[in-house]
């Protein structure tokens, strides 16, 4: 016998969705086949036909804030359009992982949808922190939002819905420090030069403790004490990635530096090495083989006007930028706020950007396991994503069995 249930959630990807418009999306109630006629957004007409199919009390959807604007197309708003005529009471907002307790300033698209026999309305779940968010994250969204003004539902409001205000009472949000400087140190020049860190294959089978730590801050003693995930008295993924080229870089760069910085850093390496050599006697005529060599030993071979957010290294005082799959082929994107480590952030690092509790365990190497940190959502946002829901559908039961009492008391007066 088939097991019912109440949630569906999920974060169907959004590829090639520019083509798939509101008449197509709209087939789904009637075709359960509509998704063959455009193969690339399979999955996602799947998702919608998996509402169809299991009837779920709700459904939660994630994704992009682009989805809001993606080649044309409100998909978002499409998507609650069509749950709308499926009976379901939607609404989606843009909310920042941030406000959420997570150390990192990701912005998301949240589509919350409850059936209308359970719910009159959706709520979006409040803020439990504080930030001013950088301008570049309001420029961002501006783009995102751009069609809102010309797609309404029947009563002429959009499913769109602002996020609840954050109130500067709140604890202010938590910092990359905050969530990673109690984890151990890796010095990756000193470990470079001890022949400690090496070309080749990064296991998380090596226990790292953790050192000692008088009084960790309350994320701290959530990452480790988090139940069911538990943390121990090691961790077994704070690996990094070999960058011999680039430590010296990054020990040079200061907060909120990126890419064009680190190659002017990496240049005036250069002049200083090839004035060494010059003063202990060599030639070195630049364009010659040698100084040819030696600049591919020091500078990075990136343009630095074409890959201007190649590279980052973190402020220690506010929350990390958004964490991406592409961490999966490269670090630069988050490098650490310690110049003394001058590195990339590990793989527990980047777990404890997103609020993966410490005890939960990646499967397979460093770089499948960085590209399942940033493609996920923050464990941190979708507990409050599923208290809220939960909170509304309990209160929904609980109006009911009052109605019920009321109604059944009433006929046996």
């Amino acid at each position: 016998m088939a097991q019912a249930f109440d949630v569906l959630v999920g974060g169907p990807p959004c590829q090639a969705f520019a083509r798939v418009g509101r008449s197509k999306l709209r087939e789904v109630a009637e075709h359960p086949e509509a998704f063959r006629h455009d193969a690339r957004a399979r999955l996602y007409i799947e998702y919608l036909r998996y509402v169809e199919a299991c009837a779920p009390v709700a459904v939660v959807m994630e994704n992009v804030p682009d989805m809001l604007n993606h080649g044309g197309h409100n998909l978002a708003e499409e998507i609650a359009e069509v749950l709308a005529a499926k009976g379901y009471v939607c609404r989606y907002s843009l909310l920042n992982a941030a406000f959420y307790g997570v150390p990192q300033m990701r912005e998301r698209m949240i589509l919350i949808a409850i059936h209308k026999d359970a719910a009159a309305e959706v709520r979006i779940p409040a803020p439990t922190h504080w930030i001013e968010l950088p301008s570049g994250y309001s420029g961002t969204r501006a783009v995102a939002l751009k069609l809102l003004g010309g797609q309404a539902d029947a009563r002429g409001a959009h499913h769109y819905c602002e996020a609840p205000s954050a109130s500067k009472d709140l604890p202010p949000a938590v910092t990359a420090e905050a969530a990673i400087a109690d984890l151990p140190p890796i010095f990756a020049r000193e470990a470079l030069a001890a022949g400690t860190l090496r070309r080749g294959r990064r296991g998380f089978d090596v226990a790292v403790p953790y050192p000692a730590t008088d009084r960790p801050n309350a994320y701290v003693s959530l990452m480790r004490t988090w139940a069911g995930y538990e943390g121990g008295a090691a961790i077994y993924d704070h690996v990094i990635r070999y960058l011999p080229r680039d430590y010296q870089i990054f020990a040079g760069l200061q907060p909120g530096d990126q890419y064009p910085e680190a190659h002017r850093y990496a240049l005036s390496l250069l002049e200083a090495r090839v004035a060494e050599r010059r003063l202990a006697g060599e030639a070195l005529p630049e364009g010659s083989d040698e100084w040819v060599e030696l600049k591919a030993r020091i500078v990075p071979p990136y343009d630095s006007s074409k890959f201007p957010n190649k590279w980052r290294k973190m402020e220690r005082d506010g929350p990390a930028r958004t964490l991406l799959a592409h961490l999966g082929k490269d670090g630069y994107s988050h490098i650490h706020y310690d110049s003394d480590q001058a590195r990339p952030i590990s793989v527990r690092e980047a777990a404890r950007l997103q609020s993966f509790p410490d005890g939960f365990v990646f499967k397979g190497t460093m770089n499948p396991a960085f590209r399942q940190i940033g493609n996920a959502v923050p464990p941190l946002l979708a507990k409050q994503i599923g208290l809220s829901l939960k909170t509304q559908l309990v209160a929904q039961d609980a109006a009911e069995d009052e109605d019920t009492h009321r109604t059944v008391g009433a006929g046996t007066r």
